[in-house]
């Protein structure tokens, strides 16, 4: 195979590509700039200078993802915390139920109040012979 013209070095006609210059790289400022973000990169030190704009909006997100953290943790509970949620629900049903019970015995007129009363003697007595 023959070799292409444009690879001959010797070739006094051909231009030569050469890279182009970048003006943002040469100008003296962006470099000051890039030596100093780089001797801070090295020291550890990050620019702490944000807009507020966008400190703001990194602290939303934080915060969002916390709140997607927690809401994800409590979808996902145990057995053990069903079982135990289950069993404080049927003890908060037997207390209202309790309460209520004691509310109708309080509003209850005078001679039901006597007549359980004359009931529960009853019995106590109709037990201790027995005994």
């Amino acid at each position: 195979m023959a070799e292409p013209d444009y690879i001959d070095k010797d070739n006094p006609e051909l231009i030569k590509p050469q890279k182009l210059i970048n003006p943002v790289k040469t100008s003296r400022n962006h470099q000051d700039l890039h030596r100093e973000l780089r001797m801070n990169q090295k020291r550890g030190l990050a620019p702490q200078n944000k807009p507020e704009l966008q400190k703001v909006m990194e602290r939303r997100k934080r915060d969002q993802v916390f709140k997607q953290k927690e809401e994800e943790a409590q979808k996902k509970k145990s057995d053990l915390e069903i079982e135990l949620l289950k069993r404080q629900q049927k003890l908060e049903q037997l207390e209202l139920d309790k309460q209520k019970i004691q509310e109708e015995q309080e509003n209850a007129p005078e001679f039901v109040k006597v007549k359980g009363n004359l009931r529960r003697t009853a019995q106590e007595s109709s037990e201790a012979p027995d005994s």
